[in-house]
């Protein structure tokens, strides 16, 4: 026996020494990959003690995964019952280095209530993964990967939970345990298993060879899974708290600015793996795979080629697959001009896959570890415009317009402001000290649909006696259109344009009812120079309404439901003020569709998708419109010019011809 202690003494240091050795190698080779990348982060490492904070909120607390009640529980139930266990299995291997090692001789009573806590919670793990196979074999949701991967990970993870109940069962048979400890009442799933597999009935040498076997295997099962970890998906186990803890601690609402003036600069976007930044690698390490960014992607659920997940794997494999051109040899010298281009022949990225994207944050809404997909496409549209000259060739004839008459339809820059004629609306010019900006945008001045949503807007500012003035000819595109398009040039041309009219009225306030006006203005101009108050006619109404200023009459629209805009809701965090709107002006039932509010569904033309052809599987404002003709709903309303065309275009599609309505007309006629 003492012999067998020696033999496994050894063997066990060994087996430790090597496994945890390759484990470390492996994430060092990791680390260097993370810290060889040329980009710049946009993330910066402050305010410590909040992002201490989200780490327990996100990652101990499970938030962000059990916003799907099911497979949220099933994970917090696995990631808990996995996390109990460890302590144990640490000190099984210490054993078995060091045969009489126990912490139970020194603290017998709080030892044994953690081993009672672990046994039950280490049982839940198979309960999470019974979910977890049931999902895979009967629900089997389009967005879950049913991969060798993935059934590896369920297969290494259950035989370490059983290995270790098994363990535990033979331990309580015995009269007092191989260690010389009495677990009695230790163990109370794992006593089931010792009474159902006859276990209690064994001799004392069949229940030593009993744990030996469970034992090998357990600690066989820990080390082959610490090996198999930095090369699988598993990574996240890794990466997933670090990239929460590193997260941008508010929502990212802005593109990042490029200095497209820097003379030094070789390149500008993302064209190669060994141009992402740290923090992009982190997000590649960080991914589950749980396809939660699919589910919700209007482009992948609309037959799409894009699949957020889908891409930020295929990053993932380019930059590991390219790894030794980025790291530095012996000599300190790296190879990355030899670096292949992301999209490439060959490549998974490929055109239809940048282009889909409408840019709704969806993704990055829903994602568990906080990963920031957008940052990736959006950087990857601005190097192929900038420094490939490729993109949807229907942009070009959009590029042009905007910089010749600072508005992607191309109508003359001196008409912006005829929507507004004969009203009585002044321009700032006319009126420098007004201080209410109503800021149109492109959509209100030109699009015909846009053009009554604006002039419903000036009349309900009219009858609250809101003495405000528009730029008309001076006012261009506010930008967001070009960047998003990956025409960084183009939209800083476009911004600096508004900011030096801006600046010269300094308007207290700038009012406007377009979403893609608004979270450009108020997020995105602040860095070019232009820092003001604006507000979105949802929010700015509701306090007109507050104030007594506006006097709301309920009226009879019958069932209404509304669409919630991309970039009001998920940018900007505003879901209840249109609501609020919509019940003080109506009083018949306000309806919400199936996808909603965080979840809701994009009407496809964000991203400048309105101005690219959609041909390839379904469109996607025709989805969302028979989303909101399955309500039974008899209006739908908006609160964007861009949602309201798309809507209207989209139910024109189905069988029933509902009217499609923006807040402030629905404001306006409830006030007349």
């Amino acid at each position: 026996m003492e012999k067998y202690l020696i033999f496994k003494s050894v063997l066990m240091l060994a087996a430790l020494i090597g496994a945890f050795g390759y484990f470390f190698v492996k994430v060092i080779r990791l680390y260097k990959i993370m810290m060889a990348v040329d980009g710049e982060p946009v993330t910066a490492v402050d305010r410590i003690n909040e992002r201490i904070r989200v780490l327990f909120v996100d990652v101990l607390g499970q938030t962000n995964v059990r916003r799907k009640i099911m497979p949220g529980l099933a994970h917090t139930l696995i990631f808990f019952g996995f996390l109990a266990i460890q302590p144990h299995s640490l000190e099984l291997m210490l054993r078995g280095v060091i045969p009489s090692l126990n912490i139970g001789h020194f603290l017998p009573g709080p030892y044994t209530a953690y081993l009672f806590a672990a046994d039950i919670l280490g049982f839940f793990v198979l309960v999470g993964f019974a979910y977890a196979l049931y999902r895979r074999l009967v629900v089997k949701p389009d967005y879950l990967t049913m991969g060798r991967d993935a059934n590896l990970i369920i297969l290494f993870t259950s035989v370490i939970v059983l290995s270790f109940h098994f363990i535990n069962a033979f331990q309580l048979a015995m009269p007092v345990g191989s260690d010389g400890f009495s677990y009695a009442g230790a163990f109370p799933i794992s006593g089931i298993f010792a009474s159902v597999f006859g276990i209690n009935g064994l001799s004392q040498a069949q229940l030593n060879l009993g744990y030996e076997i469970s034992y090998y295997i357990h600690i066989g099962t820990i080390l082959g899974f610490l090996i198999y970890i930095p090369g699988s998906k598993h990574l996240h186990l890794l990466a997933a708290a670090p990239n929460v803890f590193f997260k941008r601690l508010e929502t990212p609402k802005t593109i990042v600015k490029t200095d497209i003036e820097n003379e030094e600069a070789e390149t500008f976007g993302l064209g190669k793996a060994s141009e992402f930044n740290w923090h992009n690698v982190l997000n590649l390490y960080a991914c589950t795979e749980c396809g939660r960014c699919e589910e919700l992607c209007p482009a992948s659920s609309t037959g799409k080629a894009l699949s957020p997940k889908k891409i930020i794997h295929d990053f993932k494999v380019d930059l590991l697959d390219q790894a030794d051109l980025i790291l530095p040899d012996k000599e300190g010298q790296d190879k990355k001009d030899q670096v292949q281009p992301l999209m490439r022949e060959g490549s998974e990225i490929t055109d239809e896959v940048l282009w889909s994207c409408t840019t709704c944050r969806s993704c990055e809404n829903i994602c568990p570890v906080s990963n920031e997909h957008l940052d990736f496409i959006f950087e990857m549209r601005k190097h192929q415009v900038l420094m490939e000259a490729n993109f949807p060739p229907e942009m070009q004839e959009t590029f042009n317009n905007m910089e010749n008459q600072a508005n992607p339809w191309g109508f003359s820059a001196d008409t912006r402001g005829d929507w507004a004629k004969d009203m009585d609306i002044p321009l700032m010019a006319e009126k420098p000290d007004t201080k209410v900006l109503y800021f149109v945008g492109c959509a209100g001045s030109f699009d015909d649909r846009g053009k009554k949503i604006s002039q419903a807007t000036a009349r309900v500012l009219k009858k609250a006696g809101v003495d405000f003035a528009i730029l008309g000819p001076e006012e261009a595109c506010n930008g967001d259109m070009a960047r998003r398009a990956g025409n960084e040039y183009l939209g800083q041309m476009m911004i600096m344009q508004n900011v030096e009219t801006i600046n010269q009225y300094k308007p207290e306030l700038i009012l406007t009812g377009c979403p893609h006006c608004y979270n450009t203005l108020k997020n995105e101009y602040p860095e070019f120079g232009a820092e003001y108050e604006v507000v979105h006619t949802a929010d700015y109404f509701n306090t007109l309404i507050q104030e007594g200023r506006l006097k709301v009459t309920a009226k009879d629209f019958g069932k209404m439901t509304f669409h919630d805009s991309c970039y009001l809701g998920r940018w900007n965090d505003i879901y209840e003020s249109p609501r609020q709107l919509l019940t003080a002006a109506s009083s018949g039932e306000l309806v919400e569709m199936e996808r909603t509010r965080e979840k809701g569904f994009c009407c496809g033309a964000g991203g400048a998708r309105m101005f690219m052809e959609e041909t390839v599987g379904e469109r996607i404002n025709n989805v969302r419109a028979q989303q909101a003709v399955d309500t039974g709903a008899r209006v739908v309303a908006a609160s964007c010019p861009f949602c309201a065309t798309m809507l209207n275009d989209g139910i024109m599609e189905t069988d029933e011809k509902i009217p499609v309505k923006d807040i402030a007309e629905i404001l306006d006629e409830a006030t007349e």
